[in-house]
């Protein structure tokens, strides 16, 4: 059945952000937004703008951003997500695609977002998952991993760990899941949900959670961090590659 004319559509978007600048266009270098803009541009489309539910970094990953965009499309909309893919770059793909109420905005009508960080505690890199991990030696110990990030469950000022994205002073967010799961091979995985996040927050917890670790900071260190609201304090954040944006929740 087609959509009507001058429909808004919501899709869900994968994507392998490690030559990319990040979701958000930007004057130069290719960015999801830019990409699906290009490739909406070769199928008639004319809109002003994309919209994403996260600005994900450079080299930030993704199988669960989603988008919206309205479009005088007269097919169906399984034939503009065939249509959609078919111009795009190999390292972005538009996994499902749907009408949407005409006020969706992906970013404003979110609940939640939750991201996934994976690190190898491996002694020696593998060029295979070097894109999409932190390799990390000497290993992490868990239990202080999972101690600590019960320390950032609820509502907190997180200013020690990132900024307002929207350049203000609004450093307070609620942080819903902080798990870790450990694999076999020395995989583990941080699992993070809140209802939205300070900029680049997550790797910068990360960074910090991987000192407790390895025994470097403690428990109560880290709390103390959090309480510092102090972004000096913060150790240097965990690199790019190893976080994906999974779900966002609505």
């Amino acid at each position: 059945m087609s959509a009507s004319l001058g429909a808004r559509y919501r899709g869900v978007v994968e994507y392998d952000g490690t030559d990319l600048f990040g979701f958000q266009r930007q004057a130069t270098g290719r960015t999801v937004q830019g990409e699906l803009e290009t490739a909406l541009g070769r199928i008639g489309w004319r809109g002003q703008a994309v919209l994403g539910a996260g600005r994900t970094d450079s080299g930030v990953h993704a199988v669960g951003q989603v988008i919206a965009f309205d479009f005088d499309w007269r097919h169906s909309p399984a034939d503009l997500l065939r249509a959609l893919n078919a111009n795009l770059p190999a390292d972005i793909a538009v996994r499902a695609l749907e009408v949407c109420a005409p006020d969706f905005h992906p970013r404003y009508s979110a609940r939640g977002r939750r991201y996934r960080y994976t690190i190898s505690s491996q002694p020696v890199r593998s060029p295979l998952s070097a894109r999409y991990c932190w390799q990390v030696w000497p290993p992490l110990e868990l239990e202080g991993l999972r101690a600590a990030s019960a320390v950032v469950l609820g509502r907190h000022d997180f200013a020690a760990f990132g900024s307002d994205p929207e350049r203000g002073a609004n450093t307070v967010r609620t942080v819903a899941v902080a798990e870790w799961h450990a694999a076999p091979g020395g995989w583990q995985t941080f699992e993070i949900q809140a209802e939205a996040f300070l900029f680049r927050m997550v790797r910068s917890l990360v960074g910090a959670l991987r000192r407790v670790g390895q025994g470097a900071m403690t428990v109560t260190q880290f709390e103390a961090l959090l309480a510092s609201r102090d972004r000096a304090q913060c150790p240097p954040i965990a690199p790019p590659h190893g976080l994906c944006l999974v779900e966002v929740v609505y």
